[in-house]
């Protein structure tokens, strides 16, 4: 089979391509769109960071009333959550940490946990006309590690 018609658009991917410098390129910038106004914050404050130093959460901070828990089962917390981790794994790998952070909170969400979440998706504002470049250049790759020894509350596990 061959399919010779240049790939633009997948998945909510737009791919572009420069032949002359060799280098192919991925972005999200209209999937992000649309995750900003399905969670209304379109028009909200860009995020500079995808999750703050100093927070910390943790299972005491989940819904513990029924107001509460009433006011956070109208929060789409799950499928904003897919929507972060669609991007992470596509093209933006620097939310990766924040999204492993929130994950783990979706069965009794509290509001410090969506607080997080939407500090995510305005971060992804900010930065959504970032892309993921491919070129043809010698890769070098290189790790940068920050360990925290102990800094999950719930399981005093890193």
């Amino acid at each position: 089979m061959k399919d010779l018609v240049r790939l633009l658009t997948f998945l909510g991917s737009k791919s572009f391509r420069d032949r002359s410098k060799r280098m192919l390129g991925m972005t999200q910038n209209s999937y992000v769109d649309n995750a900003l106004k399905r969670f209304k914050i379109g028009h909200s404050k860009r995020g500079f960071l995808s999750m703050r130093y100093e927070v910390k959460l943790s299972n005491k901070q989940s819904s513990k009333t029924d107001e509460e828990l009433k006011r956070m089962s109208n929060v789409l917390y799950a499928l904003a959550i897919g929507n972060i981790q669609n991007v992470a794994q596509c093209t933006r790998l620097d939310v990766a940490y924040a999204l492993s952070v929130s994950n783990r909170y979706q069965v009794r969400v509290g509001e410090a946990h969506w607080t997080v979440v939407k500090t995510v998706l305005k971060y992804q504002r900010r930065t959504k006309d970032i892309f993921l470049a491919y070129g043809s250049g010698e890769l070098i790759l290189e790790g940068y590690n920050d360990a925290s020894l102990q800094s999950d509350d719930d399981d005093a596990k890193s």
